[in-house]
Order: C-alpha cells, then structure tokens, then sequence
C-alpha cells in the first residue's frame, strides 16, 4: 500500500525550497483566527525551523507535511499533526489549505489520505481537533470525513472581536475494536 498519496495530493515532508510558501501562510494574519499564531515569523526562523526538523513524530510529537497537488507538483497547503499521544496512541491535527485552492476537494482528500497513514501505518487510535464555532468550512470538512463532535469549550479561541467557543471533533481508528 502506498501512504501519503491521495487522489489529487501527495502528502511530503518539509523541503528548504518551501520556505516562501511556508513564509506567506505563516504570516497571513488572515489565517491566524484559524490557528494559534498571534505574531509574525521572520524568514530567519522559518528557514531554521525547516533546517532543524527532523519529521520525528515519536521525539517531537509533531508531524508537519506539505500538501502537494499531485498534477502540478506545486505545494497548496500544509498538514499538521501534533500534540501526540504515544501511550494513548491519539494526536491533533488541522491543515491550512491556500486560498486560491480551496472548495476544490484538496482539504478533504489531504485529511483522508493523512487518516489512513494515521490509522493503518502510524497505528493511532484516534485523532481530533478543535475548531472555532465561526469555521463553519472546517466543521463541514471533518465531518464529511467521519468526525463526530464530542465537545464544546466556551470562551475557548480569542479573535479580534472577542471570544469565541470551539467544539472538539473527534475520529476513532475505525479498524480498531473498542
């Protein structure tokens, strides 16, 4: 079986080349309501961070991948996995998908191509995230690929207007009996 490829993606790691792309998400204080960055990243950093990671999910607890149309070969977003749970076998995840690609299927096949080398090869028992309640996009996203809402945290993400709740998604490994 071949893991990280999609229908319209290819999930890889990090390369030094993507430090551009890397670098206009990362500072795009549009996107930052959907994430926790609150400041900019100096290219400085951003270049740093690529040469440093190592793609080690087990020592890091982080899993980041380029999403990568598989046609163009042109890097459209970025895939994370994080806060990983090794004992209980779950981590976070959430992707960024550039604005000039979305609603095209990218985002959903990004997620099912990451959730079958989550489940089948990293043997995770489950994944989850947690998505303000004004995303409605990302809301419809997870649950179009099997999430299902377990939670609700008020007051949970801080935007420009105020606070706003987040629900937590989550998705059990479906290969796994409980």
């Amino acid at each position: 079986m071949t893991y990280l490829t999609g229908k319209k993606i290819a999930l890889r790691a990090i390369e030094p080349e993507d430090l551009d792309d890397l670098y206009r998400w990362e500072n795009d204080s549009s996107l930052w309501i959907y994430g926790c960055t609150i400041a900019p990243f100096s290219r400085y950093l951003m270049k740093r961070y690529i040469e440093n990671y190592s793609a080690d999910i087990a020592r890091d607890g982080q899993l980041r991948l380029m999403i990568v149309e598989r046609e163009t070969k042109k890097s459209i977003g970025i895939f994370d996995c994080f806060d990983y749970d090794a004992v209980n076998r779950r981590a976070a995840v959430g992707l960024l998908i550039d604005p000039s690609h979305t609603r095209q299927g990218f985002g959903r096949d990004a997620l099912e191509t990451f959730m079958e080398y989550a489940f089948q090869f990293l043997h995770l028992h489950q994944l989850y995230v947690h998505i303000a309640t004004c995303n409605t996009a990302s809301m419809a996203l997870f649950l179009a690929c099997g999430f299902r809402e377990c939670g609700h945290l008020t007051d949970w993400i801080q935007l420009p207007q105020g606070y706003t709740d987040a629900l937590v998604f989550q998705k059990i490994n479906p290969d796994e009996k409980g």
